[in-house]
């Protein structure tokens, strides 16, 4: 716990912080407005369900497969070029989309945009835990998140809107667009190399796939990341049908007010970390999130939309950022490369997966019955985290 006095003296907000969190808001709205809109667009092609389910998981195997190499990498390079390297990929590989229309291409330039997500959210978010004040953990890397959250929630809607309502292409126009900005940012930005890594040997570091998958320090809290974001790939994938089933065309509510209460709350929850750890915080946002998965398979109107995206925002939008502050608290600084990405692998598998396996669930289920099954798994998260011994809480010594 740390006093008022060493949060006044530790500054958060440089200038390079700033501009990568904002960085980091368009790379995700790039990537995120493509989340909901392939799956029909490929269904457009004449794909199957079975290689429209590929589509997630193409993608998902890419991004798994090249984190433990970008985890090494960090172990002892500098920040800049990989951070430049990954944003320029994605830009070049959002601009293929609309170059084929052969379903088995776009298959493979998934996995490829997977993999290069992998790399770019990897040194990203090590970027911005080497900005962070240690004794501002929390609350910084819940700002960062932030950028996550707020990509996620309203990307997808807007990506949504431009194809229904224009083309596919002109989708795509817009998402690289915003991948050009987020490049430029990335650019101007100040990097700060941690001294550890900088003065670490690369010919005495031994590359095995296992240690740069794994930090064993923080697999606990990657543990929890896995059953929720398990837990919230039914959102991703079914929201949109479930609001045609129902005729509630304010489905933008949902992700509009989500992200607005995560805006809110964060700072507070983010604080709150800080001083005191994450335990109740992440018991806490389960509960929320599961609550708000409930009201949302029951709502018939745009009130219990807006009812259901506020908890959501909540609950899922500050137990994300908290799992990944308590994955980073845990880990050593030259090992927190391996974590981070450990940490993003963990949401990768869990949403990949989830679609998956709620994409067969659903051959005998309603889509709102998805939503209710999926939200067992944060009463999984609330357990096993009531459950673990402290020790599991307790933050690696600073250095």
């Amino acid at each position: 716990m740390q006093n008022e006095s060493e949060f006044i003296k530790s500054k958060l907000w440089t200038k390079s912080f700033t501009l990568l969190v904002l960085a980091n808001l368009f790379v995700f709205m790039s990537f995120t407005m493509l989340i909901p809109t392939l799956p029909p667009y490929v269904k457009t092609l004449g794909a199957s369900g079975f290689e429209i389910g590929m589509v997630t998981m193409a993608f998902s195997i890419g991004a798994v497969i090249i984190r433990p190499f970008i985890g090494y990498l960090l172990e002892f390079s500098q920040r800049r070029w990989l951070i430049l390297l990954g944003a320029a990929g994605l830009l070049i590989v959002t601009i293929l989309y609309p170059l084929t229309q052969i379903v088995f291409v776009l298959l493979l330039i998934r996995f490829i945009h997977g993999f290069i997500w992998g790399w770019s959210s990897t040194v990203n978010g090590t970027a911005a835990v080497d900005l962070v004040p240690n004794d501002r953990i929390g609350e910084g890397m819940g700002y960062f998140g932030l950028s996550i959250t707020v990509g996620m929630i309203v990307a997808p809607s807007l990506g949504i809107y431009l194809y229904q309502n224009y083309t596919f292409d002109l989708m795509i126009t817009i998402s690289a667009v915003l991948g050009l900005v987020a490049l430029f940012f990335f650019s101007v930005i100040k990097y700060q190399t941690p001294e550890s890594v900088k003065e670490i040997n690369k010919n005495s570091i031994r590359f095995s796939f296992k240690d740069s998958l794994i930090e064993p320090s923080s697999w606990f809290p990657a543990f929890i990341t896995l059953l929720a974001t398990f837990g919230y790939g039914t959102i991703v994938t079914f929201i949109v049908i479930f609001s045609e089933e129902r005729s509630i065309d304010q489905i933008y509510i949902f992700y509009l007010l989500n992200a607005l209460t995560a805006t809110i709350v964060r700072p507070v929850t983010g604080k709150w970390f800080d001083r005191n750890g994450p335990k109740l915080l992440v018991i806490v946002c389960s509960a929320l999130t599961f609550l708000s998965m409930w009201i949302l398979s029951f709502s018939t109107n745009w009130v219990w939309i807006a009812v259901s995206g506020c908890i959501f925002g909540a609950g899922y939008g500050s137990l994300i950022p908290a799992l990944q502050a308590w994955v980073l608290a845990k880990t050593p600084k030259v090992r927190r490369g391996v974590a981070n990405g450990m940490f993003y692998s963990a949401i990768d598998i869990g949403i990949g997966m989830s679609g998956l396996v709620f994409g067969l669930v659903a051959l005998f289920a309603g889509t709102a019955q998805l939503f209710q099954i999926s939200s067992f798994f944060f009463l999984a998260v609330i357990a096993f985290t009531f459950f673990a011994s402290e020790k599991t809480f307790k933050h690696h010594d600073a250095g």
